[in-house]
C-alpha cells in the first residue's frame, strides 16, 4: 500500500475507525480490535471509543495471529464473533445484522459473505468454532476453516465485499467509485 491502508480517510474519517462504528451501530459489544504494525497510529484514531485494543505482538506472522489474539481477548460470555477486516470500506450496519439474522434463521455455526464464487469476511462464528480460530496459522485468516467447514456454513450476498484496498490503485478506485476523488 505504501502507507497505513487502517488510516486511510472514509468520508472524514479512517477505514479503522469507520469499521469499529459499523460494528457499534450493529450492536455488536464488546468491540476488540487488534493491532499490529503502526499500532501507536492507528491506537490514536479510536480516541473516544470504546473498544478493547489488543495488541499483536507476532503481526509478522500474518492474519491468522491476529484473529488468535482476537478471540483470545472475548469475554467468556460471549457466544459468536465476527470478524471484520478494515480493508473492506463497503462493510456496513445492514450487513453485519444480516449475519447475525441468517445465523438466527439458519442455525449454522458460521455464517460468511458471499461474493462472486468467494466465501470470506465479514463472518460470523459461533463459540463452538472458537477453537479452530485458535488453532489458525499463517496469512490465510479464517479463509481455511470456511473452505472446510462445508454444509456448517451459511452465506450472506455481499457483492461488494470483493472490493478491498490492498493497493494504492485498489484505494483510487474505491475512491472515484463511492464520488470522493
Amino acid at each position: 500500500m505504501g502507507r497505513t491502508k487502517q488510516l486511510l480517510d472514509l468520508g472524514g474519517r479512517s477505514l479503522v475507525r469507520h469499521v469499529v462504528e459499523v460494528a457499534y451501530a450493529a450492536s455488536c459489544s464488546p468491540v476488540v480490535v487488534v493491532l499490529g504494525a503502526q499500532a501507536d497510529l492507528v491506537r490514536a484514531e479510536l480516541t473516544g471509543l470504546s473498544a478493547r485494543i489488543v495488541q499483536n505482538p507476532g503481526w509478522q506472522e500474518g492474519l491468522a495471529s491476529s484473529v488468535r489474539c482476537g478471540v483470545r481477548a472475548l469475554p467468556e460470555t460471549v457466544d459468536a464473533a465476527i470478524l471484520l477486516l478494515c480493508d473492506q470500506p463497503a462493510v456496513s450496519p445492514a450487513l453485519l445484522e444480516a449475519l447475525l439474522e441468517a445465523q438466527r434463521e439458519t442455525g449454522k455455526p458460521i455464517v460468511a459473505c458471499r461474493y462472486g464464487v468467494v466465501v470470506g469476511a465479514p463472518v460470523l462464528f459461533l463459540r463452538e468454532r472458537f477453537r479452530e480460530l485458535l488453532a489458525l496459522e499463517g496469512d490465510l485468516g479464517a479463509r481455511a476453516l470456511l473452505a472446510q467447514a462445508g454444509d456448517s456454513v451459511a452465506t450472506v450476498e455481499f457483492p461488494d465485499g470483493a472490493f478491498d484496498v490492498d493497493t494504492p490503485e485498489d484505494w483510487a478506485r474505491w475512491q472515484a467509485r463511492s464520488g470522493a476523488a
